[in-house]
């Protein structure tokens, strides 16, 4: 009964990942051509709006999830930019210097080791990142990065972030005493695309070893810094080898 339980909760988060949003839908929307917009929408979008995953082809399901991971990577920059502004508002001197060396490293294209991620814990619990101190614009950055809608009141962008990132906290720690060994090579994949991996251009065992990582840090987190497990979906992922930033 408790894996089951456990299964059915990884199957509904996990469809979640490949399901657009309003703000997805937007943008879109946004996207169409002109004679789009006259006529109907090109025939090649309605399957990714209007079908399940189950019924797309195996080339539309790289395509739709590239045009998704294009959408949300295109907050990266924006969210590292963020943490290079806070570092003066970190009072401790080596959090500080830790900070400094993970975002230098991350814009010099290396993937950060799970210590150097970790190190940082504490500037995710309170002043200046932790989810409760965290701006308006910054959340909205996260909400994409998540491919959450971003077009939602303050106090609304961080009570759903708080509740996404708690609810994939939960099945984290779920999938850590399951084991990765026991997930298909698809439930892989979709677990790492909903946490911030492109994963549909990356070998199966490469994703078992990023999701390691993964699981690693999030199970080492208590809940007041999980605002560093929101981040981490940047952190992680964006120089991991193999992968299309």
């Amino acid at each position: 009964m408790a894996l089951s339980r456990v299964c059915w909760a990884r199957a509904a988060l996990w469809g979640s990942a490949v399901t657009p949003g309003p703000y997805v839908t937007r943008k879109l929307q946004l996207a169409r051509p002109r004679a789009g917009l006259a006529w109907g929408a090109p025939r090649y979008l309605f399957p990714r709006q209007l079908l399940i995953q189950h019924f797309w082809t195996p080339k539309q399901q790289i395509d739709f999830l590239d045009i998704y991971h294009a959408l949300r990577k295109q907050s990266h920059p924006e969210i590292l930019g963020y943490l290079e502004r806070v570092i003066p508002l970190v009072s401790d001197a080596g959090l500080r210097w830790h900070m400094t060396e993970l975002c230098t490293k991350i814009q010099h294209g290396t993937h950060p080791a799970i210590h150097d991620i970790l190190a940082l814990r504490e500037c995710f619990s309170n002043h200046p990142l932790g989810m409760n101190q965290l701006h308006a614009l910054q959340m909205k950055a996260l909400s994409r990065a998540m491919l959450l809608t971003p077009y939602l009141p303050s106090f609304l962008l961080r009570h759903r972030l708080k509740t996404h990132t708690t609810v994939i906290h939960q099945l984290d720690k779920a999938l850590a005493k399951l084991g990765i060994g026991h997930l298909t090579p698809q439930e892989v994949k979709s677990a790492c695309y909903l946490r911030g991996l492109n994963s549909t251009h990356i070998a199966e065992e490469r994703c078992r070893t990023w999701l390691g990582e993964w699981l690693q840090i999030s199970c080492s987190l208590k809940e007041a810094e999980l605002s560093l497990l929101l981040h981490n979906v940047v952190l992680l992922s964006i120089n991991y080898t193999g992968s299309r930033r």
